[in-house]
């Protein structure tokens, strides 16, 4: 839930961000110093990771750095609103893909999770909607997101979480520095895009990548999808306490059914006494 909460802090961010800076170059920069960052701080936890934790690493990196630059130069070419609402779809696909990849089978609960999730999505982001470039991109992105966080509670373990995340960092801030050498590398060119890049580049890149790693070490990939549909939720309470935009009946109606969804998946899935009526897959291979 802190996770969702960061992120949700960055979305006006990254919008307002990527009006004057290339949204390749922003990404280039912002996952640059967060993996210098990251080696610096968890060296020793990267030192202890085998071939097998660092070819995964490496390879969920490259994922996440994909789904980033099909997110934001698809937030460059659709309103915010939508691109929220879109990206949210990964809590529907998750499951599905989950399903048909891994034969996870899901209890009932999850899937009318999964339901009130998408309608709470709807209701707070989505305010029409046509196919473009921006749309079709960040569809793709969701997807990519859905894999990722299918590969995250497949492969990642309490015991090498922190390492794993920063090996992925490193191929994340590969692949948006490939992704940004054809035009050429635009750097922020004043101190509060400076200021917003180095926020995004910490909390919610070391921070945050470190966070779902260790996080999803100990959940299932649905659980995980269906708590992190508060990123929207979030994203709209910091437009009206910072970006000052007013409070409305949609933005409660939806994050009141995200919540519900959140406490259907978590506490009506179990059984008495039981923590969860999924199971890592980790925990059976």
């Amino acid at each position: 839930m802190l996770l969702t909460a960061v992120w949700g802090s960055t979305f006006f961010l990254i919008h307002d961000l990527v009006t004057t800076l290339p949204p390749t170059d922003f990404l280039a920069v912002r996952f640059g110093i967060a993996a210098v960052l990251m080696m610096a701080i968890f060296w020793p936890q990267v030192r202890r990771l085998g071939r097998r934790e660092w070819v995964v690493g490496l390879g969920l990196g490259v994922v996440y750095g994909v789904a980033q630059i099909l997110q934001t130069i698809g937030l460059a070419h659709t309103d915010a609103s939508v691109s929220g609402f879109i990206t949210g779809t990964y809590v529907v696909l998750t499951p599905v893909l989950s399903a048909l990849l891994l034969r996870e089978r899901l209890p009932r609960a999850t899937w009318y999770a999964v339901g009130l999730a998408t309608v709470g999505l709807a209701v707070l982001s989505l305010r029409g909607v046509s196919i473009g470039l921006g749309e079709a991109l960040t569809l793709g992105c969701a997807v990519v997101y859905a894999l990722h966080i299918i590969g995250l509670g497949r492969w990642s373990v309490p015991l090498h979480a922190t390492g794993m995340a920063a090996v992925q960092m490193i191929a994340i801030a590969v692949v948006c520095a490939i992704s940004a050498v054809p035009g050429g590398l635009v750097l922020p060119s004043t101190g509060g895009q400076w200021a917003a890049v180095l926020y995004m580049a910490t909390a919610a890149g070391v921070f945050a990548l470190w966070a779902q790693t260790w996080a999803q070490a100990r959940m299932t990939a649905t659980r995980a999808a269906i708590v992190m549909t508060l990123e929207p939720v979030f994203a709209a309470g910091f437009a009206v306490l910072v970006g000052q935009e007013g409070l409305t009946a949609r933005m409660v109606v939806g994050g009141l059914l995200v919540l519900a969804a959140m406490y259907l998946v978590e506490l009506r899935g179990r059984g008495p006494g039981q923590p969860s009526s999924e199971v890592l897959h980790h925990e059976v291979t």
